[in-house]
Parts: structure tokens; sequence; C-alpha cells
């Protein structure tokens, strides 16, 4: 059967207290509606109709969906009057789920199973909560079957003592959807029409309505406030952590690593407290991630070793190379095998060969770099001229001397030496050494200032 996928997404967020629309909050680094999405997706429906409200230009001017109809709801008249917004554009042969835009964990599995369950009328996503408090309560009859919904501010005493709640996600044929949704009507405390009074009305009209049960709360937690946003956050970086300590990754503490992003990683990988992963990183195997150490849209190849307190953003690090402590590798950066770049290097835009080590204090932009060379200490590339970026080539096997200044454009060839304490502003040919300081004058006699009266 044709499927089709409403989401709601025009709730105004005020217990939020953001100007930010409630559903670009983020967790694990993205929209909580990316997350909606991407799970809707997952199940090749037909359509994709989001339903937003006052802050639509914004929502869609972030995600820019070429998938999505969007669908406008220009006043808050509560869940059911939002999917009636949507319901005209569903082909009638099609199987309509409903979700929520501030429910970023539901998982697919349960998705599926809440459409199955609607062959046979409705199906409706329920789970246990010691503490109700705020859902819809789910009401059964003696047989066992789910006879209403009750909104927690309808229940009387003895609803609210129910702790199997509902999670608002649902699923029907539009051909019985859009008929209950005619029915429901705003006679309750909120004066709103509520999605949920659909189950009543199919129930009286003997059209059956099956529980599926989720995995668990956090699956299915919906966000008011920042409270909720942090829970959801930690439910999701705990469920990141098991996955990829399953796919045989060692985490030191997983209730200290953050996962921005999308991480694949290769086999006996070890990853310490406090590292943070942003956008799309791959690790090979036998990689070890040291504390503190935050890694942005990077590949990095088998046995790469990155120590405590290192930035690497928008690299690709060859194998077996050692990065830090306390480096910082910028976006356009490229490591070959066993390269090293040790405590405070910067990189940006420099292609490092095999083998060549910054082990100190060094600024590497803009520049290429051939094999088995050594940078010493406090040696900058002065790339920048004012007005352009300029680069720097470096032949294989270059020594260049501790605290050395390489003023771009410059070409040293391979082979060659810089002594310490240089200025290089011309080509340096294969096999010479450049040396290019002020003579030293030592002055006998000389008093400083502060002896002077």
């Amino acid at each position: 059967m044709r499927l089709e996928v409403i989401v709601l997404a025009a709730g105004e967020g005020t217990r939020m207290q953001s100007s930010i629309p409630k559903v670009l909050h983020t967790v694990g680094g993205r929209p909580l509606l990316d997350h909606v999405l991407c799970v809707a997706r997952g199940l090749a429906p037909e359509a994709l109709h989001v339903v937003v409200g006052r802050s639509g230009d914004e929502i869609r001017a972030r995600f820019e969906a070429t998938d999505v109809v969007w669908v406008d709801q220009k006043e808050q008249k509560g869940t059911g009057h939002a999917v009636m917004q949507a319901i005209d554009g569903v082909q009638s042969s099609a199987m309509v789920l409903v979700l929520f835009g501030d429910v970023p964990l539901i998982g697919q599995e349960t998705l599926e199973a809440c459409i199955s369950a609607a062959e046979e009328g409705i199906g409706v996503v329920t789970v246990d909560m010691p503490v109700p408090d705020g859902f819809g309560r789910i009401q059964r009859g003696r047989d066992g079957e789910i006879e209403a919904i009750v909104e927690d501010s309808d229940a009387t005493p003895a609803q609210r003592t129910i702790t199997e709640v509902n999670t608002g996600i649902l699923a029907a044929p539009a051909t019985t959807l859009a008929p209950l949704l005619k029915s429901i009507t705003a006679r309750n405390a909120q004066g709103e029409y509520y999605l949920t009074d659909i189950v009543g009305l199919a129930t009286s009209q003997a059209i059956r309505v099956v529980s599926v049960s989720a995995t668990s709360a956090p699956e299915v937690q919906g966000i008011n406030d920042r409270v909720q946003l942090a829970l959801v956050e930690r439910h999701l970086q705990r469920r990141e952590a098991e996955r990829l300590m399953a796919s045989g990754v060692t985490i030191a503490d997983p209730s200290r690593v953050d996962l921005r992003g999308t991480l694949t990683a290769g086999q006996d990988c070890f990853i310490d407290i406090n590292v943070v992963v942003e956008g799309t990183v791959t690790i090979g195997d036998n990689v070890t991630i040291g504390p503190g150490c935050v890694v942005s849209d990077s590949n990095l190849a088998d046995g790469v070793v990155i120590e405590a307190h290192s930035l690497v953003d928008g690299a690709v690090v060859g194998k077996n190379c050692r990065l830090g402590p306390f480096v910082r590798v910028r976006p356009g950066t490229q490591l070959a095998e066993g390269a090293r770049l040790g405590n405070f290097v910067e990189t940006k835009e420099a292609n490092i060969g095999a083998g060549t080590k910054a082990n100190h204090l060094a600024y590497l932009g803009d520049s290429t770099i051939g094999a088995e060379c050594n940078i010493g200490a406090g040696t900058i590339t002065c790339n920048y001229d004012g007005v352009d970026k300029n680069e720097t080539h470096i032949g294989d096997g270059v020594f260049v001397g501790t605290n050395s200044t390489l003023v771009a454009p410059l070409t040293i060839d391979e082979g060659a030496y810089v002594a310490a304490g240089s200025t290089i502003t011309s080509k340096v040919d294969s096999e010479d050494l450049a040396v290019g300081r002020a003579r030293q004058r030592n002055i006998q006699g000389w008093v400083p200032p502060t002896k002077r009266k």
C-alpha cells in the first residue's frame, strides 16, 4: 500500500523560552525535525508532508528539502486540526503515518510495526510510563481492546492512575482517517481539536484500534522544554555509544562522549573521555582518540593516534599518523602515512608527506611538504600578504631549523637545509643551506635602562 507521512512541526515551543522554533533545536548536533525526517525517509514513503506554523519560513529555509510537501497551519487549534491541514493532500489509497517533529528518537522498527497494525484499523504507539503526568491515558475495555485516549487535562482521578500512555504517533488508512477527522470537535478543556479523539470515534464505529508498544519511554519522549531536551540528548548519546561499542570500539566512559553527527568506526579503536565528534567522521581500525579531543568532518586511517586536547577539522589523516597533544588541524589538511604533528602545531590547507614531522609550535598554512622532512619548533609559513594567500612548497628530506620564518610564495627543493632563526624569502635549491638572519653583534659596556639612573 502507498505510504504517506504527516509530520506535525507547528508547535510554538513557548516553554523552550527561545526565539528559535522548537523543531530547530538540536540533539546530537542535528535539528529535532531532521531526526524525524530521516527515520520517515527510511520507510520509503511516497509523500512526506510537514505541517508548520508561524515559524514555517525559518524552518523551510533550514531544510531546503525537495522531497517535503510543506503545509501551513495558520491557526494553532491542536493536533487534530494540524492533521486536517494536510489530509486533503493525501491520496485516498494511502496509508497515513502521523509523526511529531519534536520526538527525535522514534525508531524505524516501531513505526513499521505501527503501520502493520493499521492494516487492521488504526495503529497507535503506546508506552508504559511510571509517572504519566501530562500524557493522554490509554483507556481499555474489559476485553483489553483500546476504547479511547483521554487527555491528561480531561482525565478523572481514576484515569490519571493509568500508566499506559499515548505517544501521539499513529497510522491509519486515509479512507479511515479522513472521515474521523471531520467528526472530531473542540469540546474539551483546551478548546482544541485533539487527534486522539479519533480513537474513541473509531471504536464507536467498530473500527479496531491496535496498540504497538514503544521499546522504551526515551524512544517516544517529546520535547517541550530545555530539561527534556537535555534528557533526550543524553539518551541519544548513550544509544550511539552502545552502537559503537557493539561494533568493536572501546569507550572509556560512554557518558562522556558526544556524537554530533555520524561516526563510522573500525575495530579495536579507543575513544577516551570528553571526546566530541562533529559532522561526518570515519575512522579505521586501531585508532586512538585521547581525552578532550574534537574531531570534525575528517577521515582517520588505520593506526592513527590523536593525543589529548587536539582539534582535527576537515582533514584526511593517513595510516599511523600521530597528532598532538594540543594540535590544531584545520580544513584542507592531508597527512600521508606516518606523519607527526606535535604540541601546539597548527595546519591549514597543508599537504604533508609521509614520515614528515613537526613536533612543536609551528604554523603550516597553504603548504605542500614532502616526505621525511623535519620542521623545527617555531617554524611559520607566512602565507598571507594582506590580500592573497600564497603557497609554500617544500621538497622531500628538507630540514627546517628552529624558529624559521618561511615567507611565501616560496620553494625549498629536496634535501635543502634552513638554518635555525632564519627568515627565508627566496628559493632554496636542492642540498643548499639557507641562512637568513642578521649577523650577531655583542656590545660591551652596555648599560640596561633600569641602571641608567
